[in-house]
């Protein structure tokens, strides 16, 4: 194996190891709080700490990785994540374990913003597509492998974080084989000019193509919601914990198989049609499992098929973006796709955790349809006129 297929594999196996320990750790906490009688609306707020961890260090990134290369900032990320998933296991406290997650959104968020940067630099443009397709598909795949994790706690409470650790580890040691290389130097872009510069491309795309984020935040939601906010319920309506793996990662599979059909089918119909049918569909989807709620099987069905429609809608909406603004906004909207989805992923499983609270007689899966049906609406009214693009034209 060349050394370009080598370097594409091991990012591919640790975004891999990554994805899967993400995909334990929402829904096996989740459990295990909810096993210690803490509420579901501190439970949601817990679930939150990885995707602040996110948040707060995205701005960080791009420093460290342009003076120390890819292979320190993958290998220190990694590291993080390994440490903080074994640290699991020495105390059990809620603010220890919020930290712990914290630390783990920035480690992840290392891993993941370095690999990928380093996908696209170094593979051909006629193979990039594909290679990042096999980079998602790889998370996607771990991430939707990691709730089935949860079924390890009727053996012990630590067995899922010391399996996820070590095989996180393993990865890691994997990626001491890569032969680190830098970024291509840009000049100086910190300057006060370039910074007005910025901002006022945030301000642009938010006025005139707010529609394409709305996708982003409802992946947020949902993918934290139904990792963090849907054991608890599962729970609470008697379902057993290895049951509740198999309905989440039904979710996660069904995306993955309908991936790529369904961004083959925006390429033809339009993205944004079928982004409004994803979304209105999911919506009457979750409605139905709503009232299917007390059936195992029917949640699974249901939620494979609400993960076929709507598991692409972060891609989608990045297309979406890339359909509605003009190529030189495109760094500034995705930036604010990936804060979207960031403020999706946490406000999502608080709101959860407050509607299953609050709301006894409420199902929590009413909860996700309403969301889908607000972000329906809201694409539904958004019509990207051509003076808009004109406009975007004459005020560059």
């Amino acid at each position: 194996m060349n050394q370009f297929k080598l370097r594409l594999w091991l990012l591919i196996i640790l975004v891999s190891i990554s994805g899967l320990s993400q995909g334990m750790l929402l829904p096996t906490i989740a459990v295990i709080l909810e096993n210690h009688g803490i509420p579901s609306t501190v439970n949601g707020i817990h679930a939150t700490a990885l995707y602040i961890g996110v948040f707060v260090a995205s701005p960080f990134m791009e420093a460290p990785l342009r003076k120390f290369g890819y292979k320190p900032l993958i290998i220190v990320g990694g590291l993080t994540v390994v440490l903080s998933l074994f640290a699991f296991t020495i105390w059990d406290s809620l603010l220890f374990w919020f930290i712990l997650r914290l630390f783990i959104g920035i480690g992840d968020q290392a891993l993941h913003f370095s690999s990928q940067t380093w996908i696209t630099s170094f593979s051909p443009q006629e193979k990039r597509g594909r290679n990042i397709s096999l980079y998602g598909l790889s998370f996607g795949i771990g991430f939707a492998i990691g709730p089935l994790f949860t079924r390890l706690l009727v053996f012990n409470e630590k067995l899922p974080f010391l399996i996820a650790g070590t095989l996180s580890f393993i990865a890691l040691l994997a990626a001491l084989l890569l032969k680190n290389e830098f970024p291509e130097q840009s000049e100086n872009e910190t300057n006060s000019r370039q910074l007005r510069s910025t901002f006022k491309n945030f301000s642009k795309v938010l006025r005139y193509a707010w529609a394409p984020l709305l996708p982003a935040i409802c992946y947020g939601v949902l993918e934290a919601s139904l990792n963090g906010n849907f054991p608890v319920y599962g729970l609470r309506l008697g379902f057993e914990v290895e049951y509740l793996s198999i309905i989440i990662s039904a979710f996660a599979i069904g995306g993955i198989v309908f991936q790529l059909p369904l961004g083959m089918m925006s390429d033809y119909f339009g993205r944004r049609k079928v982004l409004l049918s994803s979304l209105f569909i999911g919506s009457v989807i979750f409605m139905a499992a709503g009232l299917f709620e007390d059936s195992a099987t029917m949640l699974i069905i249901l939620f494979f098929i609400a993960g076929m429609l709507l598991g692409s809608t972060y891609s989608l909406s990045i297309a979406y973006l890339t359909d509605t603004v003009e190529k030189r906004l495109l760094p500034a909207g995705n930036l604010l796709i990936s804060i979207c989805f960031s403020l999706g992923s946490i406000f999502g499983p608080f709101l959860g955790g407050l509607a299953i609270d609050q709301f006894s007689n409420f199902s929590f899966l009413y909860f996700i349809a309403i969301i889908l049906f607000l972000i329906f609406i809201g694409l539904l009214s958004y019509r990207n006129h051509e003076h808009q693009n004109e406009y975007l034209d004459k005020t560059g």
